[in-house]
């Protein structure tokens, strides 16, 4: 059978009358799609239902699958303990796809729970759900902090052991919109938020999941949302599937977007293979990308490639523009994959008698001892984006008034602390984010006083 349907749903527990105690009318038209919403599974009868949630445990790199037979949870933290759920796990499936997982060398299984209990993004949908249907056997799925595309992979390997095991399947992808709509919502506003919840609906109303995809990593964070990863896992499932795509509601009153749509598969459509084809494109866009690359960034490159591959630190190459050789200065490298950062590390004033030196350590630095990150592995060079960034001399300075966010990076010191964060980066767009980012980064309080010092760079890319 496999996926039968698949649904987009919030998870404010205020939706829960008893947490609710009224409020939940000022989301009527909310209530009364996931009601819909509830009847239709009801209808299915689905013998598995996999729900994603974001706020199942959470990993950098890692997609935790709830183990064990099954759990319970309740409403108590928001004021509502009578209120209780109680769920069995299909292990069968969660074997099955822990099995392909591992098979893949996909980062996803059932290591690393930190707590046993039901979350809400979990119960909310459940709830609802239980009204009309409660013979089936969940499959509870959490996020990760990996790329899009490794969250639509996901999809597609739950869309493959529902049909390898001929259940019949519901999938729902659980989670709220933009939390930044209003002033007086619970982040406040940013105008990325309305933003963000336009455009979301829009894709999702016409099921355009090629386009969920492209989506940059900085406007989600800025808008504040908490579902678009579980969407994507949704989407994932339904590759390569026509769907009756139903748009039931939208509504943001408390400054939190809520939206529910519906897919229903009516038959295979190859066309709409959107993993492979974001694929392809990412492969295309690094190729050109490294056709183009200046002497600075080859260099870097190079050195990883061959650091990486056989364990060798290049020598200075000939051939190298005349100033790489008789200058000396700072220099950071960068490492990105699939947009997120993948590892940055360097100096900011000279350490090397030259930069291309400079390039060369700190190239094998950032690509192995980032702390933040495991160490570049060799199937991951050709999906690296690097860029070097030649620091200029660091000037002291009086005020933030002199710092300009695109312009010039800062430094940040107090005592033996110290802090720095490279101008032009995206997702940081005031003086005060990045002064924020620099103190954090030294283990200097926001509010603590600190000297600041700026300096421009030179970006190779």
């Amino acid at each position: 059978m496999g996926i039968a349907a698949a649904f987009m749903v919030p998870h404010p527990p205020l939706i829960v009358p008893a947490v609710g105690k009224g409020e939940e009318q000022k989301i009527h038209d909310t209530v009364a799609a996931y009601q819909e919403i509830a009847r239709r599974v009801g209808e299915l009868r689905p013998e598995t239902i996999v729900l994603i949630s974001p706020h199942q445990v959470m990993y950098a790199d890692y997609f935790h699958i709830s183990p064990g037979k099954g759990a319970e949870g309740d409403f108590g933290q928001f004021r509502a303990g009578k209120v209780k759920l109680k769920a069995a796990y299909d292990t069968v499936f969660v074997e099955r796809l822990c099995r392909l997982a591992d098979s893949s060398n996909f980062p996803a299984g059932t290591m690393g729970e930190q707590e046993k209990k039901l979350d809400h993004g979990t119960m909310v949908p459940l709830y609802f759900v239980e009204q009309f249907w409660k013979e089936y056997r969940l499959v509870r799925v959490g996020l990760s902090g990996l790329s899009l595309q490794k969250h639509y992979q996901l999809g597609q390997y739950i869309k493959s052991i529902a049909e390898d095991l001929d259940r019949k399947t519901v999938v729902i992808g659980s989670g709220d919109l933009s939390h930044r709509l209003l002033e007086e919502g619970p982040y406040g506003y940013r105008e990325e938020g309305p933003a963000y919840d336009k455009r979301i609906m829009d894709v999702m109303k016409r099921a355009a999941f090629d386009e969920l995809l492209e989506f940059p990593e900085e406007f989600c964070e800025k808008a504040g949302e908490c579902g678009h990863r579980s969407f994507t896992v949704m989407a994932g499932t339904l590759d390569r599937t026509d769907m009756k795509v139903e748009a039931l509601s939208y509504e943001g009153p408390f400054g939190v977007g809520y939206g529910i749509c519906s897919y229903v598969p009516c038959g295979e459509n190859p066309e709409r293979n959107f993993g492979e084809k974001h694929e392809r494109k990412e492969r295309e866009r690094l190729r050109k990308q490294r056709e183009t690359e200046d002497a600075y960034v080859r260099l870097a490159r190079r050195t990883i490639e061959e650091y990486v591959g056989n364990g060798h630190k290049p020598e200075v190459p000939e051939g190298l523009p005349e100033e790489m050789y008789s200058r000396k200065a700072g220099v950071f490298v960068s490492l990105k994959k699939e947009g997120r950062l993948r590892g940055c590390i360097g100096t900011i004033r000279a350490v090397w008698p030259s930069v291309a030196e400079e390039i060369i350590e700190n190239a094998i630095s950032a690509a192995s001892r980032d702390t933040r990150f495991w160490p570049v592995e060799p199937e991951e060079l050709e999906e690296l984006t690097i860029s070097v960034d030649v620091l200029g001399d660091t000037e002291k300075i009086s005020s933030e008034a002199e710092l300009d966010v695109k312009r010039y990076g800062v430094v940040v010191t107090k005592g033996n602390k110290r802090g720095l964060l490279l101008p032009n980066l995206e997702g940081v767009d005031t003086v005060e984010e990045q002064i924020a980012i620099a103190k954090s980064k030294a283990g200097i309080g926001n509010e603590e006083e600190a000297e600041l010092e700026r300096f421009e760079v030179v970006r190779h890319y």
